[in-house]
């Protein structure tokens, strides 16, 4: 069986004008074309070749000896070669590029020039297409433990679960509404740490160092706040968690773990609405 966005070793059943036709087995009334400028040098009936195969323009499968950047279901970043009125077209490494349709991008549009993460599916109409909707073929096996260091790239955002990322562009991973101190962009590259490791293999992550590691880097960045406020925040670690994280960029907790470790340090006084530098010194 000839199998669409896939890579196979085919048989040559004959050769014709435009190249040969290849056959999975003898007898085989299905064949495909491979072009005659494919045709590697030497290859006659009965030689074995390993082929991709896909649509041409014209709607019709096709064999390349080219191996494209993705195959059928893999996931990978591809480059935005053009933006038409149906959609991108991506470049995968093939004469004909890889169509990612404006309803399988998010809200934003991809543009020109743009590296983007991609996974390849078969449309209704049988042709081979790009989707940004990466998450069901995304890999669940990854070898990262809890407390691992990951790199990946955001992928989709949800007000309900939170930020899904792509670890090595490869492994299914999430990162929780209740971890986001900040908002994150998709398409956004990030270094994340593993907090979880699910049960089915989808990793849990946090882009934020664990309590005790973070504490010092949470209090430099309270105390530069204060700096460039005049030595005074108005609010305190009373504030709505919001405030806290739009402002700060950490959670409540995170901030109120920071601000205790100053107050002890006497380096600040915490009133009932605002917080004041004291005893300060550059560092």
């Amino acid at each position: 069986m000839l199998k669409l966005g896939e890579q196979q070793t085919l048989i040559i059943e004959k050769t014709v004008p435009m190249g040969v036709y290849l056959i999975e087995a003898a007898g085989d009334t299905e064949h495909v074309l491979l072009p005659r400028k494919q045709v590697p040098e030497g290859a006659a009936a009965g030689s074995r070749v390993s082929v991709f195969l896909y649509k041409d323009s014209e709607d019709r499968m096709i064999a390349t000896c080219r191996q494209p950047a993705l195959t059928l279901h893999q996931v990978g970043l591809l480059r935005v070669r053009e933006v038409g009125r149906i959609g991108a077209f991506l470049d995968w490494g093939l004469d004909k590029d890889l169509l990612l349709p404006f309803h399988e991008q998010p809200k934003e549009r991809v543009q020109k020039g743009q590296d983007v993460l991609a996974a390849v599916y078969i449309d209704k109409s049988g042709r081979l297409c790009a989707t940004m909707n990466v998450y069901p073929y995304l890999e669940t096996d990854s070898p990262y433990h809890k407390g691992d260091e990951v790199h990946g790239m955001v992928y989709q955002t949800s007000d309900n679960f939170g930020t899904f990322v792509a670890v090595d562009n490869r492994y299914s991973a999430l990162i929780s509404r209740k971890e986001l101190v900040r908002d994150l962009r998709i398409g956004e590259k990030i270094r994340a740490r593993v907090i979880s490791v699910r049960p089915d293999g989808k990793l849990n992550l946090a882009i934020r160092n664990n309590a005790a590691a973070q504490m010092e880097p949470d209090a430099a960045i309270i105390v530069e706040a204060l700096r460039a406020n005049g030595g005074v925040l108005d609010f305190t670690d009373k504030a709505d968690p919001g405030l806290i994280r739009d402002r700060m960029h950490m959670s409540k907790n995170e901030f109120k773990r920071a601000a205790g470790h100053l107050l002890k340090e006497g380096r600040i006084e915490i009133g009932d609405d605002r917080i004041r530098l004291v005893g300060d010194r550059n560092e």
